[in-house]
């Protein structure tokens, strides 16, 4: 077995690492050929990373055979043209069995969604991470951190554990606990990837971020991709220029605590014709009050 090389890795999380949706048919089964195609869209438009079974993706909606299916499907079409972070999660004998299915499919990294119990504690969360990360040693692992009570030592607690945890997908919506966290468990130890995607992008560069998720990609790689263009050269304003043309979708996605999250990127591909706009409970289909909104937004943005 080679030795992973986890440099390369690193500099694969230092981007726009892409959220693919599972688009689904009329018969709510995961539609294989509009999935393939909009994977070969983003690869095509510029994209790097891409993590398959990340919530864009619909992660908890979907039956163990079909996240399996959606990481074969991303690794066979990407390979050698994109890095492959496969979403996993849940108990963790689910969590280890669905990244040694990552690695032994291809994909080189996984990402670890928040752990989904009501009773996490500090040092449990540091030992679930690290049940996962010791059972695929040859694999970049990057927590997914949504929870602002965790304390950056523990972080810097599992990165000392595993030398394999390499990043760290923030989702807390608060830029200065960021930049605290992110100091507290090591700067320069893992890359730090803006996990709130493009709008807050620029204040988590601000704080050290060197990558940032997107779904909104999915719609317009040219456009995630011109923002992360003007962040790498520190220029602020030019990113702050892409935020304000992409805020009213972004805001449109965020309203009712991300109700409509996913339904507004599928209603834009539906609208361009690139899949259908169904989704599954507990989301819901974009109301069509709101349909022509997003048409009307993405029709301004030249794709």
């Amino acid at each position: 077995m080679s030795t992973p090389d986890f440099a390369v890795m690193r500099g694969a999380l230092a981007d726009v690492v892409a959220i693919p949706v599972t688009p689904f048919t009329d018969e709510d089964t995961v539609d294989t050929d509009a999935h393939r195609l909009l994977v070969r869209r983003l690869v095509d438009g510029g994209v790097r990373t891409l993590t398959p079974n990340g919530n864009t993706g619909e992660y908890y909606a979907l039956a163990p055979e079909e996240r399996r299916a959606v990481t074969e499907l991303t690794v066979d079409e990407a390979a050698g043209e994109a890095a492959i972070l496969v979403g996993v999660g849940l108990d963790v004998p689910t969590a280890v069995a669905s990244a040694q299915h990552a690695r032994d499919t291809g994909a080189s990294m996984v990402m670890v969604h928040q752990p989904v119990h009501p009773y996490v504690s500090q040092g449990g969360w540091v030992d679930y991470h690290r049940s996962i990360a010791e059972a695929v040693p040859e694999l970049g692992v990057v927590p997914y951190i949504r929870e602002p009570r965790l304390h950056g030592e523990r972080m810097a607690e599992l990165g000392e554990l595993c030398p394999n945890v390499i990043g760290v997908k923030y989702a807390v919506p608060d830029a200065a606990r960021f930049a605290s966290f992110a100091r507290d468990a090591g700067l320069d130890r893992f890359v730090w990837i803006a996990g709130l995607a493009e709008l807050y992008a620029p204040s988590y560069f601000a704080g050290g971020a060197t990558g940032f998720t997107s779904g909104l990609v999915n719609i317009a790689p040219s456009v995630s991709l011109e923002m992360l263009t003007a962040l790498r050269a520190g220029d602020y304003p030019a990113a702050m220029k892409v935020w304000e043309r992409i805020r009213p979708l972004e805001d449109l996605r965020a309203a009712h605590r991300s109700a409509d999250n996913v339904s507004v990127v599928k209603e834009a591909l539906a609208g361009l014709g690139l899949c259908r706009r169904d989704i599954r409970p507990p989301s819901r289909a974009l109301p069509h009050m709101h349909r022509s909104a997003v048409s009307a937004l993405v029709a301004g943005w030249g794709i």
